[in-house]
């Protein structure tokens, strides 16, 4: 066991850990974001064919999606600042190896090692909020989080964009060089130690996890892009097969590497199907409407980027907000809220005019970015403080694992829709998100009817 845990850190050791929080999940979330920009230019210069160079983002996102889970166990097991401190290193390592790469085998394989080090920093990073920020703090915290991570997402493009417009791709993954080491130097001296359960770490788990989301993943992402459907149902076929034996493995075990133990809890499970349904919204929207603004309205790159700032700027504002909030008010009736409000400008976009002005377009993204914004702080924050303490590791890897869940199938389907419906793709994609996130909405009212006491569970406040 490690040291007794005291409640939150003193300055000013809490806001150099806050820094180094910020600044790896920076990294891990902008670089899920940035490769998408680049692809067309990297497969010209390493003469590789495009359905291949797919890879480069797949290869990544598969990584993290595999290995959450794991890495979020092996936390409560040796603690969660080790596992940050290693996912750091090797996330850092790998853009070095990115950045001189000279071939798709070569950059494909480092984007796989990159991927396993950004799970580190996002499977553990939530649960090290809760020994970082004391307690009446947390709330703010997990707000802070849910902004960074927010706005990573959205200004992927942007900074790719800027990027390659000045520089070769490979500053792309040259450019996390310095900040993961400064992160990760910070990291030695600032992060504290967390209760370590003494449970052996269960690889035949990880091996069923890993297989299960991998198998998943592919099938979703297969399906959205037309795959044929004998290959596609035996790739679901096989996940849920995987699937069972995982699940039937976790049900014999005291503190599973699948949260089995979490998914009992209410308030817990609620959250995680807020969390699947909202970030599918979020991803047919953010996906589907740079090709409504470009194809439709003729608007240029730079127009479009700026068209759809007004969504991150309104979460910048409203999570931080959301996250003093919920330290007051039930989590359940703030998301409730917010994803109402989500669903609402969703759906307005949705029925824009035919020639709308950039006022029309820009209020409604706003709209958007301020539900989404009261939604997810409330709910991360919902998340954590279900799960006991010493359960944080889990906790924190299974709100990766819904973000990322969430985010594939709503790109899957905004696939699907265009191969189906070119014409009015984006249109109907809109209306599939707004009926996600006012599902959403629906599942976190449930949530009102759990006592904030239950909501507390394991050291969160009443």
């Amino acid at each position: 066991m490690s040291d007794k845990p005291t409640d939150g850190l003193p300055p000013p050791q809490l806001y150099w850990a806050i820094l180094t929080i910020i600044l790896g999940i920076t990294l891990a979330v902008l670089d899920s974001a940035i490769a998408n920009v680049a692809l067309p230019t990297i497969a010209s210069d390493l003469h590789a064919r495009p359905a291949a160079s797919i890879w480069i983002v797949n290869a990544y996102q598969l990584a993290i999606t595999i290995s959450l889970l794991p890495l979020a166990s092996l936390g409560d097991i040796i603690g969660y600042r080790r596992i940050y401190r290693i996912g750091l290193a090797i996330f850092t390592l790998a853009s070095l190896a990115c950045a001189l790469s000279d071939s798709l085998v070569t950059l494909t394989l480092a984007r796989v090692l990159q991927g396993f080090g950004a799970a580190g920093i996002m499977s553990v990073n939530t649960a090290l909020l809760r020994v970082i920020y004391p307690q009446r703090m947390l709330g703010r915290g997990v707000g802070i989080n849910a902004l960074v991570v927010a706005v990573g997402a959205a200004a992927g493009p942007t900074v790719a964009a800027g990027i390659l417009a000045i520089a070769h791709w490979q500053w792309l993954f040259a450019v996390n060089v310095p900040i993961g080491l400064a992160a990760f130097l910070i990291a030695m001296r600032a992060l504290p130690k967390s209760q370590r359960s003494p449970h052996a770490f269960d690889w035949q788990s990880a091996l069923y996890n890993a297989l299960t989301f991998g198998l998943l993943i592919s099938a979703i992402d297969s399906f959205g892009h037309g795959q044929r459907l004998p290959a596609v149902g035996l790739e679901l076929l096989l996940a849920v097969a995987m699937g069972v034996l995982l699940v039937r493995r976790q049900l014999k075990l005291p503190l599973p590497l699948l949260p089995v133990d979490l998914l009992r809890i209410p308030m817990f499970a609620l959250s995680i199907s807020t969390s699947v349904c909202s970030f599918a919204a979020q991803m047919l929207a953010y996906v589907s409407l740079p090709f409504y603004l470009q194809d439709t309205l003729g608007r240029s790159y730079v127009a479009t980027g700026l068209l759809m700032t007004p969504w991150p700027i309104a979460i910048v504002v409203v999570a931080p907000i959301a996250g003093r909030l919920v330290e007051r008010h039930h989590p359940g009736t703030l998301g409730a809220i917010g994803l109402l409000l989500f669903g609402t400008g969703l759906g307005l976009l949705a029925m824009l005019p035919h020639q709308p002005s950039s006022l029309d377009i820009i209020w409604r993204m706003a709209l958007c970015g301020v539900g989404f914004g009261l939604f997810q702080s409330p709910n991360n924050y919902a998340m954590i403080t279900s799960a006991p303490k010493h359960r944080s590791g889990g906790a924190s890897g299974m709100l990766g694992t819904a973000r990322l869940v969430g985010q594939t199938t709503g790109a899957a389907l905004v696939a699907l829709v265009f191969n189906l419906a070119p014409v009015h793709g984006t249109t109907i994609t809109l209306v599939v998100a707004a009926c996600f996130a006012l599902a959403a909405s629906g599942v976190s009212a449930l949530r009102m009817r759990v006592p904030r006491q239950a909501n507390a569970a394991g050291g969160g406040p009443a």
